[in-house]
């Protein structure tokens, strides 16, 4: 029995891999590349020929101080001022809304969602998040508008917004709730916290940084949204402070305004505020990842 124990125990041998096993590994390997290389030449292409037709708009100065009030449709004059700021109040006021609902609907179905009403839930957000952008905008346009009797408004659009931004605000919060321990939870209620406090002391702050991520990536998905802008407001060519009222113009509406003009002034328009659009979007998702990173490296 000594004389076994005292055995120098060999460590496992491994075999090479064969040669049809490489060529098999290495074929795989090419395959991905090459699906990835076709995935982004449109992307790159698309980025390119926006970047090259709508770099000369906005090099401007006024195309970020200006808006389109008294220019004529050959003029090559004034900015992107009002839609720029159309687009942000319109996703700003989708968002005082879709936030607190979705991430109150994620809470609820993480923590609380037990029976018919959780599965409800559940259902209903993921026939949301399939219910096409012009779908939600004729829903908001039958109940708002022709229902209750209120004019086509920026706060129309808004409300329709929220219909899309909602199902991905609650999504991206479930999971990252889920991801959250559940020691943490064991050990708050162990020291006698109680459910709710616990929620909004531990478990959500804890979630916070993938939540807010999902809640930037979601306000940069509905900034881009044609359909809710084209039924539920008109175009303005200048600004309009009142969100309940009246004309207001957007990014993706001026983009599709701006089509009809057959001016070389108008393409370089449309150009210019689809790159105007793109930088927007582009800004927001820098931004998420780096509210993740910093609230990831403060915890």
């Amino acid at each position: 029995m000594t004389a076994t124990l005292d055995k120098p125990v060999k460590a496992p041998t491994f075999r090479k891999l064969s040669t049809s096993r490489r060529i098999r590994n290495n074929l795989a390997t090419g395959i991905v590349w090459l699906c990835f290389a076709i995935a982004l030449i449109p992307l790159v292409w698309v980025l390119y020929t926006v970047l090259s037709n709508g770099i000369e708009a906005i090099a401007s100065a006024n195309w970020w101080t200006k808006s389109q009030r008294g220019v004529l449709p050959e003029q090559n004059a004034g900015g992107v001022y009002h839609a720029i700021y159309g687009t942000i109040v319109q996703s700003a006021i989708a968002a005082v809304i879709a936030v607190p609902l979705g991430i109150m609907a994620a809470v609820f179905l993480v923590e609380y969602g037990r029976g018919w009403l959780a599965k409800t839930t559940t259902f209903m957000v993921d026939i949301l998040a399939g219910v096409p952008s012009i779908v939600a905008a004729l829903f908001i346009f039958a109940l708002w508008i022709a229902t209750f009797g209120m004019p086509q408004s920026a706060f129309a659009v808004s409300l329709a917004l929220v219909l899309l931004m909602l199902p991905v605000v609650v999504r991206s919060s479930e999971e990252m709730l889920k991801l959250v321990p559940d020691e943490l939870r064991e050990a708050s209620y162990a020291l006698g916290v109680p459910k709710w406090k616990t929620i909004l002391r531990i478990v959500i702050p804890t979630a916070a940084p993938g939540m807010i991520s999902g809640i930037l990536l979601a306000l940069a998905c509905v900034m881009g949204e044609t359909a809710p802008v084209l039924v539920l407001v008109g175009y303005s060519r200048s600004i309009n402070m009142n969100v309940f009222d009246g004309n207001m113009a957007s990014l993706p509406l001026m983009i599709y305004q701006e089509l009809a003009n057959p001016e070389a002034a108008g393409r370089l328009r449309v150009w210019g505020a689809a790159l105007t659009l793109i930088l927007i979007i582009a800004a927001l998702y820098l931004a998420a990842a780096a509210v993740n990173k910093l609230l990831t490296r403060n915890r």
